[in-house]
């Protein structure tokens, strides 16, 4: 999942990995929560879901762009 977020920002997204305990998986972007692994019943990213998170991503991006023009 890291991947493919580093291949939409490329060298403008910065991702961090923290482990957690108990299976913990939790996607923030700018202090936004994008996904929860408890949230969405203990259930991994599919492949829809990893896309919808890289389009926030890119959508994110673009907003940055845009407000330094």
């Amino acid at each position: 999942m890291a991947s493919e977020f580093f291949a939409e920002g490329g060298k403008d997204v910065a991702i961090r990995l923290t482990p957690g305990v108990a299976g913990i998986l939790q996607v923030f972007v700018d202090g936004d929560k994008l996904y929860d692994k408890k949230e969405e019943d203990g259930q991994f990213p599919n492949l829809p879901r990893v896309k919808q998170m890289r389009a926030v991503i890119k959508d994110r991006l673009g907003a940055l762009v845009a407000a330094d023009d």
